[in-house]
C-alpha cells in the first residue's frame, strides 16, 4: 500500500510510477478527491463536536443557576443528529478510500527499466553451459510418461485438466528436492524453516497484495472465508502482521515448503502441457523481512541464495531483470532466475526475487522499532527457493540418457538412494 501523504505531496509521480505498470492513473485522482472528502468531513463533525461541547457547559451553567435549558438542550440534539451524519458519511468515504488504496499497485524502483510486457525484459546474467546432446533431447512430459513418474489422465481423473499424479521415483525425486531445498537454505544460509497452514485468512492475503486485485485467480472455501494459499510467502510474511519487531531480530529470515494453489495458471493456451503451469504445484519459498537501508542488498544475497540451488544442480540458467510492465502488482524490483530446458529449447522461469519496499509491511502493519525508539515500517521480500516441479522438469530434460533413463545430480543421490530413474 502507497501512503496517502505521498499520494497527496507527489500524485503526478505515483500516476507515472502506475502507468508505467500498464495501471489506469485516473485511481489517484479519485483517491484524492476522496481523501479531500474526508478530511472535509472531519473538519465539518470537529466544528460540531467543538460547539457541542460548549453548548454542554452553558447548559450545565444554566442547570446549576436553576434556569430553564430546554431549548438549547433541544438544539444539541440537533447538532447530535448533525454530527452522527457526518461519523456515517465519514464511515462510508474511509471505506471506498481504503479500498481504493488497496488496489493501488507498487511503484517501481527507479533504476527498473521502463518496458510494456516480458518481451521488454532484460537477460542480465547467464551461468552454466548447455549440454550438447548427442541424440534430440526430449521434454519432461514425454520422459516421465515413458518413466511412468508423471501420469498427467490420473490428475485430470482425480480432479481435473492441470492437475498431474507423481509415481515412484517421481514422488520420491520431488519429496527429495524439497527436503533438499531446505536443508540448503537453513543449514548453510541461516534461514529458519516454516510449516505454515495451506489455508490464509483475508486479512493475511490482504497483506501480501493478493486480494483484492487478484481474488478470482485465488482457490476460496465459502463456508469459512478461508483461501487456498497461492504461495508460502502469504502465510509466512503474515506472521509478522501487527507486529513491532526489535530492530535487533532484523534481518528475519524465514523458508518454508507448500503445496501452492492458483486457478490462474498463466497465459491461454500456453504450457498446456507437462508441469509447468498447473493448479497445485510445490514450492519452497524463502521470506526476508529486513530494515529499508538494508533491503538491495538483501535482494542480491536472496537472488543468490535461489541461483544456488541451480548451481549445485548443475542447470545452466540466466537472470532476467523485470521491466516495470512485468513487475507485477506488488513489487518494486524483481528478478527471474530461468533454468535451461533442452527437451524444449528455452528458457523457463523457475523462481522470482521480488523486494516490496513498505508496500506489504503498510498493508500488513509490520513495524520495527529502533534503537532511539522510532517506529518505521520494515522492507519485505521474497523469492522461490525453487519452485520443486519446475525443477524436477528441468532435472529430467537436462539429466536425460539416450536409452530414456534420467541421471541423478550427485547433491541429490543421497536423498533418492539411487543415482538413476529408469
Amino acid at each position: 500500500m502507497l501512503s496517502i501523504e505521498l499520494i497527496r505531496q507527489q500524485p503526478d509521480f505515483v500516476k507515472a510510477g502506475i502507468a508505467s505498470k500498464n495501471e489506469g492513473p485516473e485511481i489517484v485522482d479519485e483517491i484524492l478527491l476522496l481523501d479531500r472528502q474526508r478530511r472535509e468531513l472531519l473538519q465539518e463533525a470537529d466544528a460540531l463536536k467543538h460547539h457541542r461541547n460548549e453548548a454542554s457547559e452553558r447548559i450545565a451553567a444554566l442547570k446549576r443557576d436553576h434556569q430553564d435549558a430546554t431549548d438549547a438542550i433541544a438544539a444539541m440534539k440537533d447538532v447530535g443528529s448533525q454530527i452522527g451524519h457526518l461519523d456515517e458519511l465519514t464511515k462510508t468515504v474511509d471505506g471506498r478510500l481504503h479500498d481504493l488504496l488497496l488496489r493501488i499497485p507498487n511503484l517501481p524502483h527507479a533504476s527498473v527499466p521502463v518496458g510494456r510486457n516480458e518481451n521488454d525484459n532484460d537477460v542480465v546474467f547467464t551461468w552454466g553451459d548447455k549440454r550438447t546432446f548427442s541424440f534430440v533431447p526430449r521434454p519432461h512430459w514425454e520422459l516421465g510418461e515413458s518413466l511412468g513418474i508423471i501420469d498427467s489422465a490420473a490428475g485430470a481423473k482425480i480432479t481435473g485438466s492441470r492437475f498431474y499424479v507423481l509415481r515412484g521415483l517421481g514422488a520420491k525425486l520431488e519429496r527429495s528436492l524439497i527436503s533438499w531445498m531446505l536443508d540448503v537454505h537453513v543449514q548453510e544460509e541461516g534461514y529458519t524453516e516454516i510449516l505454515p497452514p495451506y489455508l490464509v485468512n483475508r486479512d493475511s492475503m490482504t497483506g501480501t497484495g493478493q486480494l483484492p486485485k487478484f481474488a478470482e485467480d485465488s482457490y476460496h472455501t465459502d463456508t469459512d472465508d478461508l483461501f487456498l494459499d497461492p504461495t508460502a510467502e502469504v502465510p509466512v510474511t503474515n506472521l509478522l502482521r501487527d507486529e513491532i519487531i526489535q530492530e535487533g531480530r532484523l534481518p528475519i529470515k524465514y523458508v518454508a515448503y507448500t503445496a501452492c494453489f492458483r486457478k490462474e495458471a498463466g497465459a491461454a493456451g500456453k504450457d498446456t502441457r507437462g508441469i509447468i503451469r498447473v493448479h497445485q504445484f510445490n514450492k519452497v519459498e524463502m521470506v526476508k523481512v529486513v530494515r529499508p537501508e538494508e533491503s538491495y542488498h538483501e535482494l542480491d544475497l536472496l537472488l543468490d541464495n535461489a541461483e544456488g540451488i541451480l548451481r549445485r544442480l548443475d542447470l545452466p540458467y540466466h537472470r532476467s531483470r523485470m521491466c516495470t510492465g512485468d513487475l507485477g502488482f506488488a513489487a518494486a524490483m524483481k528478478y527471474d532466475p530461468e533454468v535451461w530446458m533442452p527437451g524444449q529449447d528455452r528458457y523457463v522461469e523457475i523462481s522470482s526475487c521480488s523486494n516490496f519496499e513498505d508496500f506489504q509491511a503498510r498493508r500488513a502493519n509490520i513495524r520495527y522499532r529502533t534503537a532511539d525508539g522510532k517506529l518505521s515500517f520494515v522492507h519485505t521480500l521474497n523469492g522461490s527457493g525453487l519452485a520443486v516441479g519446475r525443477t524436477m522438469a528441468a532435472i529430467l530434460e537436462n539429466y536425460q540418457e539416450e536409452d530414456g533413463t534420467v541421471r541423478i545430480p550427485d547433491v541429490l543421490v543421497p536423498y533418492m538412494g539411487t543415482d538413476t530413474i529408469r
